[in-house]
């Protein structure tokens, strides 16, 4: 830049040159930012992981033991078992019911696959039901409608981060003696809040509870875990057995089991960000008012709905599109390089895997949001110049 350019500029525009000169660029955005949330707690992470290493104890150690007593205490519930993965928490949890081939369990058919293939492996028939347009969580009313002789479960999913209509499953469940199992993969640090002021966290309400630490979810880990939640002191043992290959005393095998462990590892550093759950979703609900700020007028946009008897923690940031424009809104932000992401494009009952025959007449809003859905960036580490980046993309793409 010349100084005779320089010389012409006023005191307001040099400074302006000087701070854009300064400026960092913009953080690349992701769907979900691991590393920046870890750097901000890397010392106290890796201190613990080398201890780990130092223990040598890497499997059923004591940190795994300190983790689930944590957990307990923050859930408010008597036991958690640990295990390998949120998908084998599910399988566990069935078969901790002794249910027989051809049982029925119901759950939503808006939701990702895990739900449905645990039953499967089973030999169980899954039922699936539509969801509540709103809330995208499975609809009470669709449940009661789906129940037979041969229903022994529901499995509602808290999708997305708020929590099913409990009072109202809890209610049908116990008119027809079904057990309810909670999958709280998206959805841990949520509180669902009953018509008499009872507040319990999502995952403690129905007779167990289920949740994955995959990496993303809100409270993940740095590999693969889950874990199960029951108030049941009896189920609490069963499933103890179950995890690990159906044995209560070692090498003396009661039932048939599985292998699944939660490791030590991952058990440390789930103890390093379990006081830092709240904050974490405090941070994804903030992020999430900014992008419902910008986006709640909007003729074409529909910003997720929160429910009045659940807090959301926003697992995912999930939009409507009503001008039936969803794929080509994807592609104009890909091409901006914000990520979205359709969750989810395909109907379990229509899934090859899991093909049933159905009526569309029983399932239009889940066949409307799979063609409205898209997911929106949403992390703890989202800051306003991104938030802003990402809002003023959408609204270019609609001008």
């Amino acid at each position: 830049m010349s100084k005779y350019f320089l010389r012409n500029l006023t005191e307001e525009e040099r400074e302006s040159i000087k701070k854009n000169k300064n400026r960092k660029p913009m953080k690349k955005i992701q769907m979900v930012d691991l590393q920046s949330q870890y750097y901000k707690i890397k010392a106290d992470v890796d201190n613990a992981v080398l201890n780990v290493l130092d223990s040598a104890a890497f499997i059923n150690g004591p940190e795994v033991k300190s983790f689930q007593n944590e957990l307990e205490q923050y859930l408010d519930v008597k036991h958690v078992i640990p295990c390998a993965n949120g998908t084998d928490a599910l399988q566990i949890a069935l078969m901790a019911l002794d249910l027989k081939e051809g049982d029925e369990v119901i759950t939503a058919d808006f939701t990702f696959a895990a739900t449905v293939e645990v039953i499967h492996l089973l030999k169980l028939k899954s039922v699936l039901v539509d969801v509540n347009y709103d809330t995208f969580t499975i609809d009470p009313e669709k449940v009661k409608a789906a129940i037979t002789p041969r229903t022994k479960a529901i499995i509602p999913v808290h999708l997305f981060g708020q929590c099913a209509n409990m009072e109202e499953i809890l209610k049908i469940a116990k008119e027809h003696n079904l057990a309810v199992i909670e999958d709280n993969a998206q959805a841990i640090g949520a509180d669902f809040t009953f018509a008499d002021g009872t507040v319990k966290k999502s995952g403690t309400m129905g007779v167990m509870g289920t949740t994955s630490f995959f990496p993303s979810k809100n409270l993940g880990c740095y590999g693969d875990g889950g874990a199960i939640f029951t108030n049941d002191d009896e189920l609490a043992h069963k499933l103890r057995g179950i995890v690990n290959h159906g044995m209560y005393e070692r090498y003396y095998h009661d039932e048939v089991g599985v292998n699944s462990r939660l490791d030590s590892i991952q058990a440390t550093v789930l103890r390093k960000k379990l006081p830092l759950l709240d904050g974490y979703n405090d941070a994804r609900r903030k992020a999430a008012d900014y992008y419902d700020e910008v986006f709640a007028n909007h003729p074409n946009i529909l910003i997720p709905t929160r429910s009045e008897n659940s807090t959301h923690v926003f697992h995912q940031y999930t939009l409507r599109i009503l001008n039936g424009k969803r794929n080509e809104l994807q592609a104009f932000l890909t091409e901006k390089e914000i990520p979205a992401m359709i969750y989810y494009p395909v109907a379990l009952r229509k899934q090859k895997a899991y093909f049933q025959e159905s009526d569309p007449k029983d399932f239009v809003n889940t066949d409307q949001l799979l063609d409205q859905v898209i997911s929106l960036p949403m992390h703890t580490e989202l800051d306003d110049e991104q938030l802003k980046y990402i809002t003023d993309a959408v609204l270019e793409f609609f001008k």
